[in-house]
């Protein structure tokens, strides 16, 4: 599925990525852990392509798109979702997954799939995105990164600020996302039970280098905070 291999990359003369390989699964969820700072977000944006690797390569699909441009990566299958539940706050719901699934001749099923995915959006469809809360807007925002079909989803700490309620709603659509068997997701997450439990791999960030990794799982948080020295 999605592969960085020995990437290396940061912001203009600062390089924050230091060599760091690791491989998402096609149907399962790859978890990238570390404290702030640890360069996970840059991680994220170098896969996607809003940031340029100085070395190393980004395959997906057996591709080689490390030279590919952010639309053309978006276009062969990657979605990403960053930090912030962004969406269009002057929109109502049902505007900000129209907007998306405009121009695709099966726009109406997508939306509908992902309203069964995240059923309490359905409520708020007429309700304009600013008024929702932080965890209804992070709902809304994968959903409409959905809409676009991605083999790949790529999301920036999707759990921050949400109530544990929400946390687990997130986690069941991402847990029943990959077991269609389609569908990778390259998740960077603090929340270390979350991320753990909907992972079948870790990947461990510290001072942009990779310093662990290993298979996910509940079992696994004892390595984790070890690891991490928490």
């Amino acid at each position: 599925m999605l592969e960085m291999i020995d990437v290396r990359s940061g912001y203009g003369r600062s390089e924050v990525i230091h060599g760091v390989s690791i491989e998402v699964p096609t149907d399962g969820v790859a978890a990238v852990m570390g404290h702030n700072g640890a360069g996970k977000t840059t991680l994220l944006r170098a896969a996607v392509g809003l940031l340029k690797t100085t070395s190393g390569a980004v395959r997906f699909d057996g591709e080689d798109i490390t030279r590919l441009r952010p639309s053309a990566r978006v276009a062969r299958g990657l979605a990403y979702v960053p930090q912030g539940q962004q969406s269009f706050g002057q929109l109502t719901t049902a505007e900000n997954l129209q907007v998306v699934a405009d121009g695709r001749p099966n726009g109406k099923a997508l939306i509908d799939e992902q309203l069964d995915l995240f059923p309490a959006l359905k409520e708020l469809l007429t309700r304009r995105a600013g008024l929702l809360s932080g965890g209804q807007r992070q709902q809304l925002a994968i959903a409409r990164a959905l809409i676009t079909g991605p083999k790949c989803l790529i999301l920036d700490e999707p759990t921050e600020g949400i109530q544990p309620s929400v946390v687990a709603e997130i986690e069941a659509a991402i847990t029943a996302l990959t077991r269609r068997g389609d569908l990778g997701v390259l998740l960077v997450e603090q929340h270390i039970g979350f991320a753990l439990e909907a992972a079948q791999t870790y990947y461990i960030l510290e001072s942009g280098r990779l310093t662990a990794s290993g298979a996910g799982g509940v079992d696994s948080a004892a390595d984790v905070r070890a690891a991490m020295a928490i």
